[in-house]
């Protein structure tokens, strides 16, 4: 018996503390219960805005929730259409999104009245602006049914042709231009050229095929999409800017706990903005650089409002899209107004 009693009491130990050890695996478990969210958009791993806006804010998250938030992004367009990512996020299909408004023509009337021309000079003044719009509650009713994360937009969106100089609104006639969004298509179509509307995944084989004579967007576009290798001219007009959001399900974000709500306000709003805008902006350099360097015909056109030859199309495209809005029932003069002020506060 004294040989067989402490046998029975060190198995019951380790019993003991082998019951101990997963007991206290299920409390780490339950405690460390991880949220994946799902992020789609739009722009192809290897460009800017995935690798160093993207992928950095999902790290940053990640790190900050001690990997409760786990962030899965799905880039070119995988997960959700670039026109319906931002309905898709509204609807739970995918957690995060990120899609220009210009994308889906009607449904963020007052918040394009941003990318009119004249409003900005850069991304980042851009991002400021847009950012304070929704900050001050001036476009926040257009993101109601989600939870809006922050706000983006480019820098001033050129012309890019396979091989016609585009010096006056004379040279748009006939040509067959890829816009990005309702306000460029209107100035386009205003100085006599064709607009044609298609997702920016379109535009290579576009071109390729004969189908457009070339497009209108900013240069960091034009290089992620791998555009500069099809167009030799380049006309620097800053007639537009393309406004993005970076939205989340609403339900989603609410399922949170409040440390967790915090994790995401924390990496929300003008912080984010600013960074983006110094992303776009050096993307926008580099690509331009890399067509002066190729050969590309480069045409400057840096004040086209003051311009006599540009002035009429562009004022005339400004003039239909505030027309168009204010048919709406809306007051797109006051969001006017308000862009304009923001626009001063946030030029750099």
């Amino acid at each position: 018996m004294r040989k067989i009693l402490p046998l029975s009491l060190t198995l019951a130990a380790m019993i003991g503390l082998t019951g101990c050890s997963q007991s206290n695996e299920t409390a780490t478990a339950s405690t460390k219960e991880v949220t994946t969210l799902r992020f789609s958009h739009f722009w192809p791993a290897t460009a800017a805005t995935h690798s160093e806006i993207f992928e950095p804010w999902s790290k940053k998250v990640e790190e900050e929730s001690g990997g409760r938030i786990k962030v899965e992004i799905y880039p070119s367009a995988t997960l959700s259409k670039p026109d319906a990512t931002y309905d898709a996020t509204a609807k739970g299909t995918v957690d995060i999104g990120s899609q220009l408004q210009g994308y889906t023509n009607g449904r963020f009337p007052l918040t394009q009245v941003a990318e009119l021309p004249g409003l900005s000079n850069s991304a980042t003044q851009m991002n400021c602006m847009l950012q304070t719009l929704h900050d001050d509650g001036v476009i926040s009713s257009e993101y109601e049914d989600t939870h809006l994360l922050f706000m983006m937009g480019t820098g001033p969106g050129g012309m890019h042709t396979i091989d016609k100089a585009i010096r006056t609104p004379d040279d748009l006639k006939g040509l067959r231009m890829r816009r990005p969004s309702a306000i460029a298509g209107d100035i386009i179509e205003s100085a006599g050229g064709t607009p044609v509307g298609l997702p920016a995944t379109d535009i290579y084989t576009s071109l390729q095929r004969g189908v457009l004579d070339g497009l209108s967007l900013p240069w960091d576009a034009t290089g992620s999409f791998r555009l500069i290798e099809l167009t030799n001219t380049h006309t620097n007009i800053p007639f537009y800017s393309s406004a993005i959001m970076v939205t989340m399900n609403k339900d989603k974000y609410e399922s949170l706990p409040d440390d967790l709500k915090k994790v995401i306000d924390d990496n929300s709003g003008k912080v984010m903005a600013a960074m983006a805008g110094k992303v776009f902006d050096a993307e926008d350099a580099k690509f331009m650089a890399e067509a002066k360097a190729k050969g590309d015909t480069i045409i400057d056109i840096p004040d086209p409002l003051n311009d006599p030859q540009w002035k009429g199309p562009l004022e005339a495209g400004t003039k239909k899209y505030l027309n168009d809005v204010a048919a709406l029932g809306l007051d797109p003069q006051a969001v006017y107004e308000k862009a304009k002020e923001a626009s001063a506060a946030c030029k750099v």
